[in-house]
Order: structure tokens, then sequence, then C-alpha cells
């Protein structure tokens, strides 16, 4: 950018009205975020974007997601009433207002002149914008003086009351605590993990994971991309695919596959993998990325459910669908997508998928089956609801280089956002000889 766009009233006005536009799916229409932003980059108005506004925009809507009980907290003592359905996206404008003069340190004219200017654009909220000038000028006085200290206000009181009986009050709170935070970057790199923890600039820190705290940038720019040598992976998430031991030559049935982080460690540790998927978009993400690590897969897309291969698999690896709590710090629209009701319909079905993975099973194989959900009863309540050929296997403290904190009474695997990385169940069963 010239140094005269840098001075234009206008600088920066793309990316937070896109913002706005991402807030406004999310809330009023449940969109996913990640998929309506990659549609914004690829053909919307974000294709036209610097990679700096783009980051700039999902920065400042991943915020408002995670923040929002603050927000709306400080709106309610700001506004003398609420605003009108009549306001078009006055509501969002403020949001997203808020979540950079509060927690991003924008500097208060930028985002206030801004403000306005994204008001006077929309037809309804324009009548507005005198209101918005008002509120977000006092947004920038106040700053978060007179926020609660309280977490769970980020979290839906349904979602929050299941943790709270579920772990206790502490537990609790501090996973909603987590969930305000962005997630570390963590990276699942091939041979010496203490070497590339420090060519990158990060740290070892279980497995083959190295983790990098504050990087910002487009992570194509990180050593070791072009050449395939680390694939993105939270810490938690590769746990599942260790819990096989030695796969090297098994012939592996990743059911679920996509995003495909898994598929990719158990064929960089030498297993014969078949990777199964019901989205063909997903699956040909998998497939590039394969492609980039230098590694081979076969691909199927297809229902798990309706999934009838030739012969039996040594091992089967079930990440099955769910409501997906335990990734909040990274998928912040989460919250605002679940309802109570759904969970108890996601459980239902992964039920249905253990059953099928069994039968998918040679005599003695082994079969993990994973979600990366806080809830019960998408974990340890099928552990009463097994097949009958099918027997659990408990893990312990040392193996596969778990901690105590990950294990539960049961021997499996439960992680929690509090304790640094993405809440994950797993459990190892085998199938009967």
């Amino acid at each position: 950018m010239n140094a005269d766009a840098a001075m234009s009233p206008l600088a920066g006005l793309l990316p937070r009205a896109e913002a706005v536009r991402l807030v406004s799916l999310v809330l009023r229409r449940q969109a996913q975020l990640d998929e309506a932003f990659d549609e914004s980059a690829s053909r919307g108005s974000l294709s036209r974007a610097t990679p700096q506004d783009r980051a700039l925009c999902y920065a400042i809507t991943a915020t408002v997601l995670r923040r929002k009980g603050e927000i709306d907290h400080l709106l309610s003592q700001l506004l003398a009433k609420p605003l009108p359905r009549s306001s078009g996206l006055a509501r969002e404008i403020l949001l997203t207002t808020a979540a950079q003069l509060v927690f991003m340190r924008t500097a208060p004219h930028a985002a206030v002149a801004l403000a306005v200017t994204i008001a006077k654009a929309d037809p309804q909220a324009r009548h507005f914008s005198g209101l918005v000038n008002a509120v977000s000028r006092r947004l920038a006085d106040a700053g978060k003086a007179g926020l609660p200290d309280d977490p769970a206000i980020n979290t839906p009181s349904w979602l929050f009351a299941r943790w709270l009986a579920r772990f206790g009050p502490d537990t609790a709170r501090e996973i909603a605590r987590a969930h305000s935070q962005a997630a570390p970057l963590d990276l699942a790199v091939t041979g010496d993990a203490e070497g590339w923890a420090q060519r990158l600039g990060g740290t070892h820190v279980s497995g083959q994971t190295v983790r990098l705290s504050d990087w910002h940038g487009s992570i194509t720019d990180l050593p070791g991309f072009a050449e395939g040598q680390w694939w993105v992976q939270d810490e938690a998430a590769a746990i599942p695919a260790r819990l096989f031991g030695d796969v090297k030559g098994l012939r592996v049935l990743d059911l679920c596959a996509a995003p495909g982080g898994k598929t990719a460690q158990l064929a960089s540790d030498g297993a014969i993998v078949t990777a199964v998927d019901r989205s063909a978009r997903k699956m040909q993400r998998l497939e590039e990325n394969l492609r980039r690590l230098r590694l081979s897969a076969e691909t199927v897309v297809a229902d798990a459910l309706n999934y009838q291969p030739s012969a039996s698999f040594d091992a089967v690896l079930l990440d099955a669908p769910c409501a997906a709590t335990g990734i909040i710090r990274r998928h912040p629209d989460i919250p605002y997508l679940r309802k109570p009701e759904q969970i108890v319909e996601l459980a239902a079905l992964q039920h249905t998928l253990i059953v099928k993975a069994a039968a998918l099973l040679r005599p003695g194989g082994t079969l993990i089956y994973c979600t990366c959900s806080l809830e019960a009863e998408e974990g340890e309540h099928h552990l009463s609801s097994l097949p009958s050929n099918l027997t659990l296997l408990p893990l312990s403290a040392g193996d596969f280089a778990l901690r105590p904190e990950w294990l539960d009474a049961h021997g499996c695997l439960r992680t929690l956002p509090s304790q640094g990385l993405d809440g994950f169940f797993a459990m190892r069963l085998a199938a009967a000889d």
C-alpha cells in the first residue's frame, strides 16, 4: 500500500465491512465461519483483498465470536434500549467495532470512522449512524472498564451448564477462558521434532507436535511447507492415531477422514491407508495435502455407513462427526451453530458408526474411536453400548507419551482446552479373535 492509500479515510474499510457481513452470516443464518470466509476469499469481497486485510477480517470476526458475551455486556450498558429489527446491520457493526476497540487495540479514530462509514452504506443501519458513532466513541473511552471477570459469559448458558455439571465450576470456567483466546499453531512434523522446533522458532510439546504460540502470518511462508515436512494438526488431534502403536505395513482404514491430518500421520508411519469421507470437496483438499507431503493413500468418497470394502482391515480409526465443543478455540462459531438436541442425534449416529467400524475389522484388529467433543454422550457413554465383538483396551500413563491428566478412570483419553490443547475423547477397542 502506498502512502496516499494509507492516508485514505477508506483504508481498512473492506476487511471491516466484510467482518460485519460474516458476523451477520454466523449469528443470523448459522453459517459456518470457515466456509463463509473461504467463499469470500476465493470468489467474494476478500478475493481482491491483501493477505493482511484478509487476516484482519478473520481476526475481527473471530474476536467477536470469542468475546461476544463480554461485548454484549458492554453494549447493554451503553445502549438505552435494544436496537430494533429495523436497524439492519447496526448491531453487527457495533459488535465488530467493540472487538477492535476493546480487545484488538485498534486506533479509535480508525475504528469509529469506518464503523460510521459502514453504517451509512447499509440501507437500514444508515438511520442509526449517529448512534453507532456515539456508542463507538464511548466504547473507545471505556475500554475494558466494567467487564465482568467471568469467562462463562462468552458461552451459551445451556452449554456452560453442561460443563458445570460435568467438570465442576473451576474447570468449566477454565475451559471457557481457553475458548476466549485464539489457539496456537500446532504442526505435526516429520523427522526430528526438536530440530524442527528450533528451526521454526517453536516448542516441541509432545510426539511429533511443534507449537508456534505467536504465529500470525501465512503458513505457506514457514520453512518446510513447500517441501512437505509438516502439516497443521493440534496436539490433541495427533494423539488418536498414535494409539495404534506400530502400524507399518498394516491395512488401516481412516473412516470420516477429512480434513486428513490423521491420514497423513498413518501414511507417514508406514501404514497402507484407505481414507473414506462423504465430502468430495474435503477429500480433494486431503488429496492435495497428501501430494504436498509426498504421501500416498487410497481415497474413497463415500458415506461411511454405506462403504463396502472388498476385505477387512487390521485397524480402523473412526474420528466421528460430533458437536465439536472441544475445538471452540479454533472454531469460535461452534457455540452459535449448536443446539442441545444435536448432541443426542450425533451420539446415535456415532453408535451406528462404531457398529459399522467394528464390522470392517479383521478378528483381533484394533479400533480407535475419537471425537473432538467435551460431551459425555459423544465419548464415555458409548462404553455402555459397545458391540459384542469389541472390548476396551485401557490406556495407561506413559504409553504413547500419554500424560496422566489426559486419561480418565476407564483408561480412555480425555483432553481439555484448560490443559492447553483441544478437547478430545478417544478409546482403544479390540475386535474379538
